[in-house]
């Protein structure tokens, strides 16, 4: 049995050599069964290259939306955001055929065997180990069931190889699903906007010789054509991500702003979260430890608890710590406004009580500035036995107390 991809232009009728019937011309044999498109994907992977180098990125960012909604604008940006440094994987560009183009500038999709198979290789390029941002997938029902399958393939594979010197390069994945959000109306003006501009260009170039001609979809001069990429996004791509909530983590971010808008909408959407991307078994050795939200949530009420009850409870101390902070930090603090950066060095004997630290630190603190102390033990030699050569030394303790704040700006031109 030959299987390839689905048909995504309309069919032309032809004549049936024998009834003289219409028959449809079909370029591409749909097939509409992801468990046999993706089976028959990964077989020719494990064949080609063997199931221990099956190594997908850890992370894989699925970017979705409509023409016009930003992906090509917002990709670095998320890219620096997640701290990946390869470009992204933007799908249409890897379907580079010519009967590919040919679906693609007419505003169809190409079939999702040849999808599949070109993006799970282009995934296992070792540039993609860390993650990967995926422009343009899924776009139908059909991608998201292979996609599901991917995922549950690569826990296979991390169970697999858990108890062997390769684990490492078959860890937990982290899939999110991104979603930019335009209307029909703002996608079809930025299409166009986007194809006058690139007319612009490509006319600038030829006329004067310098630079490169980009890319021009005959899409993105035609409105018509422009709302019928939007439609399709809606009937079909639109659909296929959603279906993706109850699976992934899904951002859903509204990319009718600025950039700077949308930029901060990303952000909101892509904050770290360990639940969803350490592996369980880190996340289960880690979460006993308090996180810092948790633990700044009543930090100015537990700040304000514990001077007053030095000042009830342990008056004489309390107030030897503000006399030491007066005289011998303070003093160093103030010559130092403009940087707003001092370390002072103190060997005041008041310090090595353990209470005493700890009133200096929460003084600092509610005064507004961050204080840090480091003790350094010096030995400092003091006698010489002359016979064997055996120096005795006695501890210098110092506390190098490094103070924090705002400094001031100063204006020079």
């Amino acid at each position: 049995m030959v299987m390839s991809s689905e048909p995504t232009g309309p069919a032309k009728p032809a004549k049936g050599p024998a009834s003289g019937k219409p028959k449809a011309v079909v370029h591409d044999l749909e097939i509409k069964d992801a468990q046999i498109i993706f089976h028959s994907v990964w077989n020719e992977l494990e064949q080609d290259l063997g199931d221990d180098m099956l190594r997908f990125p850890k992370e894989i960012i699925l970017l979705g939306g409509a023409p016009g909604s930003g992906k090509g604008t917002h990709t670095r940006f998320i890219q620096k955001t997640r701290g990946l440094t390869c470009p992204s994987i933007v799908v249409s560009s890897l379907l580079t055929s010519p009967e590919a183009r040919k679906v693609i500038d007419a505003g169809y999709m190409v079939g999702d065997r040849e999808v599949v198979g070109i993006l799970f290789r282009k995934l296992l390029d070792p540039d993609y180990r860390d993650g990967a941002i995926l422009d343009g997938f899924p776009r139908t029902e059909v991608q998201v069931e292979c996609l599901k399958l991917l995922v549950d393939k690569m826990k296979e594979l991390r169970a697999r190889f858990f108890e062997t010197p390769l684990r490492v390069h078959f860890r937990q994945p982290t899939i999110h699903i991104m979603v930019l959000f335009v209307d029909e109306k703002t996608s079809v003006e930025r299409q166009i906007k986007r194809g006058h501009q690139a007319e612009a260009h490509n006319q600038e170039v030829r006329t004067t010789g310098v630079g490169e001609c980009v890319e021009l979809r005959p899409t993105d001069l035609d409105p018509k054509a422009a709302r019928r990429r939007y439609q399709v996004f809606k009937e079909q791509t639109w659909e296929a991500l959603q279906s993706l909530k109850q699976t992934f983590f899904y951002h859903f971010v509204n990319a009718q702003g600025s950039v700077a808008e949308v930029e901060r909408n990303i952000l909101n959407e892509l904050r770290y979260q360990s639940l969803l991307e350490l592996d369980p078994q880190t996340y289960d050795s880690l979460r006993n430890l308090p996180l810092a939200s948790e633990i700044i949530l009543h930090a100015r009420q537990d700040l304000v608890k514990r001077l007053d009850a030095y000042e009830l409870n342990q008056t004489e101390l309390f107030h030897q710590v503000i006399g030491l902070i007066q005289e011998k930090i303070m003093p160093v603090v103030v010559r130092h406004a403009i940087s707003g950066l001092a370390t002072v060095n103190i060997e005041d004997p008041l310090l090595h009580d353990s209470e005493a630290l700890a009133m200096l630190i929460d003084i600092f603190s509610e005064r507004g500035y961050h204080a840090v102390v480091d003790l350094h033990r010096i030995e400092i030699p003091e006698q010489v036995d002359l016979a064997s050569g055996d120096i005795s030394c006695r501890q210098k303790k110092v506390f190098r107390i490094t103070i924090r704040f705002q400094g001031s700006e100063i204006r020079r031109g």
